[in-house]
């Protein structure tokens, strides 16, 4: 029997299995999956399973029902989406169509992939699995991944997170270890101050005797400057080692950020659009600033502290072990106290976390589509929005702080009742002769360097919570694979034009397939319309053609390479694209026209412009080609923008030209201007050009119509026209609502003549 890589059940369905099918192993079927909802009853709820052995189509509920099905009875399988569920349809080969079940939301992923992976199997009786599923849930504590993550900040590994933060910082080891080399020189210096103060106490000021030595006023000067000098020497460290850590965290952050906006740059169309603008830029600039703070700030100080209680703890045991004793007393309480404590407040920080990450991308939004909110009067509506965004991450911020404020003055009273041990113990040994002031003033000055680092490193597992979260969406992302990639062997190659698609399906989501076995053929030179009704797959085509998706199924070769054979810069650098969705940057007009050629000349540029039809409107700004356009050109209008893009597009001068709506913002005068320059451009290129305006492609070669997903005509104008089915249709319906635009004076002028082209 032909195997499947079998599409892995959820929990649910393994402890269900042994019910269902008592008599049968899992290892009998090459599909299974769960269902969980009742396929007659809107709300009802049925458990089941859905599983295939290579021969037959098993349905089975808990509540007893039970289906079986030769897989040579049917003809196809089919997910049809519902509102929150999905409907797994079978059509058998007399033409009947039968619902087998129903499942919710989560579970329609791998009914999608098994209903493709048995439709290929009826096709071409080649076993090949389908499914892409990730996973959503962490295997550990069961929570849901946040979106478009796949790690569990609350399982992680905080060890093996900061781990790889160190080999990013290892390339400058040798800074670190001179700042190391600088800490324990500074914390030296600071456990000898304590001992010069016992000299001055003991020595001079509490010491009667003294004033009768000679040179008493020298030796008493002598050791406040040692002092000074200590003091000194000290600080001068200290500054000397902030500034190498600053300077040290700064290059290691530059890096990293570097890392990140590499790394988002190779990811996929697909990929990126997992995650908003706003959780993109969060991971370039502030997730890599709490890093940054925790490098030049935390680290430093955490370093000389542990090292200053490591070295004042073994002088106390050295000097007295019973005093130190005391000193240490309540440590293990308070620990274990801040353990409990930040158990609790690790879920506070990380709910206050997700809500602030939310309102900033909420927030970069608002302000990136602020003229379609003024346009359509929504500023309120949107204050809002953000209000209550707000208002949530608020009432986080005011639980985890009350929290905060009730516990942590009882934990630090707790901490701080060693030094009423060293106290009660001191003022015994003064009392008794055993001990002087200048002990007690140099006790107490140790005891404060051990209680010191104890408050510090209360607010340290908050402190590295924060940044281990920040580490671990960073290096999540620069972890991320990408669906579309170089093959090892990647080559580059100049191209000609020829384009090749065989047998292509694609689906963004699994059991959605945008588009299913198109073929088609496109000579160099060829000036190719595609042409349907909206959401039939023409911009899908265009996309996997420029390859910002892989497909499926199928091949796309140009000049007879299968285009994943080919790196991505080698084939996207001989393409030119005006999208339907216009994007200039923030910079002059000759900026953006030059963006894919920046060494272009003056000349060229403007000669590319002439030809799109924008060197008119050009001239006659204030700037002319140094006019600056604004962010995403809103200072241009949207017939502007599209004109400036295709100068941008003309200008790469490439091998194939892609236009998805290029002339829609067009008025008619330039539209026809910009047909004729495209006309000429096209006998020396390949174009494939997608238009709803049918007209833009009355110079097309070959048309090629698209419906519901697979390409239902080919041909020439006159020849589809004569044809009488889809296109001819689009043709009517056109001609009709021109002549109605006429009629009520709304036609532009020239529109009527070029409808009927």
């Amino acid at each position: 029997m032909a195997r499947f890589h079998r599409t892995k059940p959820s929990k649910g369905g393994f402890e269900a299995f042994s019910k269902l099918f008592p008599d049968r192993s899992r290892e009998d079927f090459s599909l299974v999956f769960p269902y969980d909802l009742d396929k007659e009853k809107a709300y009802g709820r049925q458990k089941g399973l859905f599983a295939f052995d290579g021969e037959r189509i098993y349905i089975a509920s808990l509540e007893g029902e039970r289906e079986e099905i030769p897989l040579d009875d049917c003809a196809s399988f089919f997910l049809q989406r519902g509102v929150g569920c999905g409907f797994f349809f079978v059509r058998m080969k007399d033409g009947e169509e039968r619902l087998l079940c129903r499942m919710s939301a989560s579970g329609m992923s791998r009914a999608g992939a098994a209903a493709r992976t048995l439709n290929h199997r009826i096709e071409s009786g080649e076993t090949k699995n389908f499914a892409r599923e990730e996973a959503r849930n962490c295997p550990k504590c069961g929570r849901r991944f946040p979106k478009g993550s796949q790690s569990c900040v609350h399982c992680g590994n905080k060890r093996k997170i900061f781990m790889r933060l160190g080999a990013v910082i290892s390339p400058y080891k040798w800074q670190l270890l001179f700042s190391v080399f600088l800490f324990l020189a500074v914390s030296l210096i600071s456990i000898v101050n304590p001992y010069l103060n016992k000299i001055l106490v003991d020595g001079y000021i509490n010491n009667s005797e003294a004033a009768a030595k000679e040179n008493v006023l020298f030796l008493f000067l002598s050791v406040i400057a040692l002092i000074l000098l200590a003091q000194l020497l000290q600080r001068g460290l200290s500054l000397l080692r902030g500034y190498i850590m600053i300077r040290t965290g700064n290059r290691v952050i530059l890096h990293l950020r570097e890392l990140v906006f590499c790394k988002i740059q190779e990811l996929s169309v697909a990929r990126i659009s997992k995650r908003t603008s706003g959780e993109l830029l969060n991971r370039v600039t502030r997730d890599t600033g709490v890093i940054q703070r925790f490098l030049t700030d935390r680290l430093t100080a955490l370093l000389e502290q542990i090292l200053m209680l490591a070295a004042v703890s073994v002088i106390l045991f050295a000097y007295n072990w019973k005093l130190a004793l005391m000193v240490i007393l309540p440590t293990p309480c308070v620990i274990l106290s801040f353990r409990l404590f930040w158990r609790f407040m690790g879920g506070m920080f990380r709910r206050r976390w997700q809500l602030n990450s939310e309102a900033n991308a909420t927030l970069h939004d608002i302000f990136s589509g602020i003229r379609v909110v003024k346009s359509f009067g929504m500023e309120k509506r949107e204050a809002e929005r953000f209000e209550k965004i707000t208002r949530r991450e608020k009432e986080a911020q005011i639980r985890q702080e009350k929290a905060w404020a009730v516990i942590m003055p009882l934990l630090n009273f707790m901490m701080g009742v060693g030094e009423f041990f060293v106290l009660y113990f001191v003022g015994n040994e003064i009392l008794s002769g055993g001990m002087t002031l200048g002990d007690m003033a140099m006790f107490s000055s140790y005891v404060g360097m051990v209680y010191a680092p104890l408050r510090s490193f209360a607010g340290l597992p908050r402190e590295l919570l924060h940044t281990a979260t920040a580490v671990s969406r960073v290096f999540e992302l620069l972890d991320e694979n990408s669906d579309v990639y170089d093959a090892a062997n990647a080559v580059d190659m100049e191209i000609k034009g020829h384009i090749e698609v065989k047998n292509v399906s694609f689906g963004y989501e699994e059991g959605r397939e945008v588009l299913r076995d198109i073929s088609f053929d496109v000579k160099p030179g060829e000036f190719v319309g595609l042409v349907g009704p909206s959401g039939v797959g023409k911009s899908t085509m265009i996309n996997l053609i420029m390859r910002m998706y892989d497909v499926d199924q199928g091949q796309i070769l140009i000049d007879g390479k299968d285009i994943r054979e080919l790196s991505q810069e080698s084939l996207r650098s001989q393409m030119g694209v005006v999208l339907q969705e216009t994007f200039l940057f923030s910079g002059s007009v000759a900026q953006n026209i030059a963006y894919a050629k920046p060494d272009a000349t003056r000349d060229e540029i403007i000669a590319a412009a002439k030809l799109a039809g924008c060197h008119s409107f050009i001239i006659k700004m204030p700037d002319g080609y140094q006019t600056k356009v604004g962010e995403k050109g809103y200072t241009l209008s949207g017939g502007e923008r599209q004109r400036v893009a295709i100068a941008r597009a003309l200008l790469h001068d490439p091998k194939i030209l892609i236009l998805d709506e290029a002339t829609a913002s067009l008025d008619t005068e330039t539209e026809k201007q910009i047909q004729e320059a495209l006309a000429h451009l096209s006998k020396t290129r390949t174009t494939i050009a997608i238009a709803h305006r049918l007209s833009t492609l009355r110079n097309a070669t070959k048309l090629i119509v698209f419906d519901k997903g697979r390409i239902a005509e080919i041909g020439s104008h006159d020849e589809l026209m004569a044809k009488e089915g889809i296109y001819y249709g689009l043709v009517l319906a056109q001609r009709e609502m021109t002549k109605m635009q006429k009629e009520e004076g709304l036609a532009p002028k020239g529109a009527e003549r070029k409808a009927h082209a």
